[in-house]
């Protein structure tokens, strides 16, 4: 893949997984417990092939840094702050709320997703943002 388009598949990715994410939950708020699933494993999916991805591009070049300046600057770091933590965090917590789910443990795994959902939709839409700001802000 051109290395110039890499950054904007990844964040394909990541709007990809949002729309899985916002779709599996109207699924189960539709009670359509079957598509709920398969929209949140294809969830997983994008998202675990994303991370592959982002580890295999800045294995490429290395870091990209932030050109920005003035206003944007701070905020720029902010999002890229707080979506790097929940990216970290997010991980044990999809990992667990997917264990409840397998083990059919539904009041839990309801009441882990109940937390679980929104800060993985942050990540995955604050992934968008990153690269929008990183690549279309200069």
């Amino acid at each position: 893949m051109n290395l110039s388009l890499w950054p904007a598949f990844n964040a394909a990715l990541n709007a990809t997984s949002a729309l899985l994410l916002l779709s599996g939950f109207c699924f189960i708020r539709a009670k359509q417990i079957s598509r709920h699933a398969a929209f949140m494993s294809g969830a997983l999916g994008v998202s675990a092939l994303f991370f592959m991805s982002y580890l295999a591009y800045h294995a490429k070049v290395g870091s990209v840094h932030f050109l920005g300046t003035g206003w944007v600057r701070p905020m720029y770091f902010t999002v890229l702050v707080t979506h790097t933590i929940l990216a970290v965090v997010i991980v044990p917590l999809i990992l667990r709320t997917l264990w409840l789910a397998v083990r059919q443990r539904f009041p839990e795994h309801v009441a882990l997703a109940r937390w679980t959902f929104p800060l993985w939709l942050y990540v995955s839409v604050s992934g968008v943002i990153v690269y929008l700001m990183l690549y279309h802000m200069r």
